[in-house]
């Protein structure tokens, strides 16, 4: 599989020409239109992209280090499948830190951190009601971005989206399960009740509860999408 031919425009993007690459591929390998094992030709790149080899060259070897791209001298670089165990130690990364922003957010809410989550939640719940499944991923993370940017540690959320970059893709095979964003919203409800309530325990288990539905849908998807996966 190979990246489709077609032309991107990147010239109304900000940022140092190789910041654009990267940032295009990247989030083309994220909500998989880039999937798990596609090919990746510089000289395709150059052209769909119009530029020259060398921020393309920068983009996928950021790409590398971020562990979304596998690059083989002489050879091909590949869209990264996923691995199992690395998809189950982000889970364990991702409860750790979201589970201790919960509950030092319900300590310390204020009301218009509440207006802020409540407003993200309505909009969940109409995007669910018109089957808008990647409008609703876009919302569900901005609730946990929410969340963790309440911390009032501005790293907190720029750590946690980096350390769960294989999660994030594996989310969208995951998201049109028949009913499983309805249920999501139903999950952040609660956590968002715990918060309002400024009750540290329930809004730590409410968000345990949550993030721990994620890998035991994913595990299935193992024989699901054999093709995506490295062998266990």
């Amino acid at each position: 599989m190979t990246f489709v031919s077609e032309e991107i425009d990147i010239n109304g993007m900000d940022g140092p020409l190789g910041q654009r690459v990267y940032t295009v591929l990247r989030n083309r390998i994220l909500d998989l239109t880039l999937p798990p094992g596609a090919v990746l030709r510089k000289g395709a790149l150059c052209e769909q992209l119009g530029v020259s080899r060398s921020p393309v060259a920068e983009a996928l070897a950021r790409l590398s280090v971020d562990g979304l791209v596998d690059i083989i001298p002489q050879s091909a670089t590949r869209v990264s499948r996923f691995s199992m165990a690395a998809l189950k130690e982000e889970s364990f990364l991702r409860d750790a830190v979201e589970v201790a922003a919960v509950r030092a957010v319900a300590e310390s809410r204020t009301d218009a951190q509440l207006v802020q989550l409540s407003r993200n939640l309505r909009l969940q719940g109409l995007l669910v009601e018109d089957a808008d499944f990647q409008g609703f991923f876009e919302a569900d993370l901005q609730f946990h971005d929410l969340i963790l940017s309440f911390t009032g540690f501005p790293k907190v959320a720029a750590v946690a989206g980096q350390m769960s970059l294989q999660l994030q893709r594996a989310r969208v095979l995951v998201l049109p399960e028949l009913g499983r964003p309805a249920q999501a919203v139903a999950e952040h409800r609660a956590v968002l009740d715990a918060i309002a309530d400024q009750d540290t325990e329930a809004a730590k288990t409410a968000m345990a509860f949550h993030l721990g539905q994620l890998i035991s849908r994913i595990e299935p998807l193992e024989k699901q999408f054999p093709d995506y996966f490295r062998p266990s």
